[in-house]
């Protein structure tokens, strides 16, 4: 049996009339940048999370970036933020000239560890940010995060990419701290045909800048306040996500299903792995949990890994060396073993196949395979 870690073409095949339709109609419009499919996809997703602003971007690293531009973190300031993400999480900060000032995670969530979060800013006072991320679709300790912020003045910018429609006590990720942020590449909870991503934001006149930046600075046309940057979102991405968005909870509903299934029938099986821990369950919140990824800690992982490919089936290992450990990052001074948490979710961790249209019987299968390897 063939489980891939996700298909695409099961989401697309019920809703190819419609996108074909939407896409049609922008290239017959031939307005093909921003326009009123962007402001209605803006408007959707500001309130769907709770956001008072969005802009659309060009990608969730390019809405990272400008929104670091609009905030005017630079040459010398320190970002706190988690070795254990994806690149470009350090890299806007990096690409800025400012400089990434990591913490350790916390072994149950895999989000930014808020004890060693709160001993860094005691030693880090002149911190110009706190990114924290919402890693694999649950939300990180923001109550106690946003406290921190408050108590040292400075804002909490949340790396949302992963955890558009997830839920924290507080409200929706990316619209708890002073801004937030998306990604739409096409392996998220909800993806484009490509390359596309969203800032959120609370404050008016920030979300004014932001909007400028993201067209090289104009407000007016070829009056540039500020210096900027072509992160415009398509057109035909919009329409896309446009026809997706009402979908949405429904497709991370069908995940945290499926992640119920892994987790009933993997316990019944005396295995060394670890699952991973909903920690919102009990808030009464409906999307707790949207899992980007379902992702377990298992011994012998890279033995596993390559026992599940020949069994047809896919995985994969979101991350396998952690950001303080990568060359371009030496020049910080960071040495193995800083960050333990860090470090050992890089070796133990593994991505199981997880996606709305998965079938009980190829979760079974996985299930299998997963404890004839540790039999």
């Amino acid at each position: 049996m063939q489980v891939p870690l996700l298909d695409l073409k099961l989401q697309y095949a019920p809703l190819k009339a419609q996108l074909l339709r939407e896409i049609e109609a922008v290239a017959d419009s031939q307005a093909l940048l921003l326009g009123p499919q962007t402001e209605k996809l803006e408007k959707a997703v500001a309130d769907y999370c709770g956001a008072g602003h969005a802009i659309g971007a060009s990608s969730g690293t390019d809405a990272q970036l400008m929104l670091l531009m609009a905030l005017g973190i630079g040459p010398g300031d320190k970002v706190l933020t988690t070795p254990y993400t994806f690149f470009a999480t350090a890299s806007c900060v990096a690409r800025l000239g400012a400089t990434p000032v990591f913490v350790d995670i916390d072994p149950v969530t895999f989000n930014i560890s808020v004890p060693a979060l709160e001993t860094t800013l005691a030693r880090t006072p002149d911190a110009k940010g706190i990114i924290p991320v919402h890693l694999y679709g649950q939300c990180a300790d923001m109550e106690a995060i946003v406290a921190l912020g408050k108590k040292y003045g400075i804002p909490v910018l949340e790396d949302a990419a992963q955890a558009l429609g997830a839920r924290h006590p507080l409200g929706g990720a990316g619209a708890i701290g002073e801004a937030g942020w998306f990604s739409f590449y096409p392996t998220k909870n909800l993806g484009a045909f490509g390359d596309a991503g969203m800032v959120v934001c609370r404050d008016e006149k920030l979300a004014v800048k932001i909007r400028a930046l993201r067209n090289h600075g104009m407000e007016v046309r070829y009056y540039h306040k500020w210096i900027g940057g072509n992160f415009r979102i398509d057109a035909i991405q919009s329409a896309v996500l446009n026809v997706k968005l009402p979908h949405l909870d429904t497709w991370s509903a069908g995940r945290r299903a499926r992640a119920d299934f892994y987790r009933t029938a993997l316990s019944r099986h005396a295995l060394p792995i670890t699952l991973p821990t909903e920690v919102y369950a009990d808030a009464g919140l409906p999307n707790h949990h949207i899992y980007n990824q379902f992702i377990v800690r298992a011994p012998k992982r890279d033995e596993l890994r390559a026992h599940l490919t020949k069994a047809g089936i896919g995985s994969e290992i979101y991350y396998p060396l952690p950001l303080h450990m990568q060359e371009c990052f030496a020049y910080l001074g960071y040495e193995e073993g800083e960050f333990p948490e860090a470090e050992r979710a890089a070796r133990e961790s593994l991505a199981l196949p997880i996606f709305p249209e998965l079938t009980e019987e190829q979760q079974t299968y996985v299930v299998e395979q997963i404890a004839a390897f540790y039999r």
